[in-house]
């Protein structure tokens, strides 16, 4: 499937129209898809691909050295956690992955769980922040212009997401060594989050849910990233914009001795931001769906969903 392909540049240093189409686009695309892929992002090559090196390098680590940075009170939300533990919400079977999540590093006021250094990958955490920094400019340069398409100010989101809780996800799908029993890479979800940034993962799979029921494989190119809705921006604009159902489904049997490895950017808010649905997203034809929560308290509610918490 072709989704949309945007360049931020349009947005960031493009003239009045280019701005107004980029805007138009984006709003469109998150309204009728969820999805759309982005170029001229401000991710290089060299950071990307640092980014899998260390994460390849952190996976292949003994088992023993991987249990170390697997901290139970932290719920997964920094470090490590080992394969089977998270499933998708409903779904009973556990995700063929293990993953690792490095956090906030300019936390302002906010109390965020510590990031946990990786004593045997000096590169690792450096290289992390790098792309976690990066990962969040980019991020609010998108929610920019989506406050824009939703006629709030353009600097709606960016004191809330600027010291959130997002998260930079390191994912490992070990080669399937056995038939799965019902479980594929990772069941069909949503995301949690505002948007999510994904940059192109070492093999394929990725698919989204179309309105007409149809699973579609999404490809993006070495110089795109994937972006799409979350359920917190679903919800606080009251549905206008999709958060679209998407999984990633195994390999072909002649494929699954491959590993495959993805990095996708949660663009969380502060715990405090409101999520109640826009006054400007509600009317008689768009009745309110959702009652009024936090952002905090909608994640605590799905990390367990998930099986993060309990």
């Amino acid at each position: 499937m072709n989704i949309p392909k945007l360049d931020l540049n349009d947005f960031i240093t493009g003239n009045q129209s280019k701005k107004d189409a980029f805007i138009q686009n984006l709003g469109d695309a998150f309204t009728q898809i969820g999805f759309v892929s982005i170029i001229n992002h401000g991710l290089s090559n060299d950071l990307i691909q640092s980014l899998y090196v260390q994460t390849e390098l952190f996976f292949n680590l003994p088992e023993r050295n991987k249990y170390k940075y697997q901290l139970s009170d932290l719920h997964g939300q920094r470090g490590y956690t080992s394969f089977g533990k998270e499933h998708a919400k409903g779904s009973q079977f556990p995700d063929l992955k293990e993953f690792f999540q490095f956090g906030q590093i300019d936390s302002g006021e906010e109390m965020y769980p510590t990031n946990v250094t990786v004593e045997e990958l000096t590169l690792f955490n450096p290289t992390f922040e790098t792309a976690f920094s990066t990962f969040e400019h980019t991020g609010i340069q998108l929610l920019s212009a989506i406050a824009i398409y939703l006629q709030l100010s353009d600097d709606y989101f960016s004191s809330y997401v600027k010291h959130g809780n997002s998260i930079l996800r390191a994912i490992h799908y070990p080669p399937i060594a056995d038939e799965p029993l019902s479980a594929i890479r990772a069941e069909q979800h949503e995301d949690i989050n505002l948007i999510t940034l994904l940059v192109g993962a070492s093999a394929e799979g990725l698919q989204i849910l179309t309105k007409e029921a149809n699973w579609l494989s999404v490809h993006s190119k070495a110089e795109e990233i994937i972006v799409n809705v979350g359920d917190m921006l679903q919800r606080l604009t009251n549905d206008r914009l999709q958060s679209t159902t998407h999984r990633v489904v195994n390999p072909p049997r002649s494929l699954w001795h491959q590993p495959r490895y993805s990095i996708p950017f949660f663009l969380h808010p502060v715990s405090s931001m409101s999520l109640n649905c826009l006054d400007n997203c509600v009317d008689a034809q768009h009745p309110k769906k959702y009652s009024d929560i936090t952002s905090g308290q909608y994640l605590d509610e799905r990390l367990i969903e998930i099986g993060l918490k309990k």
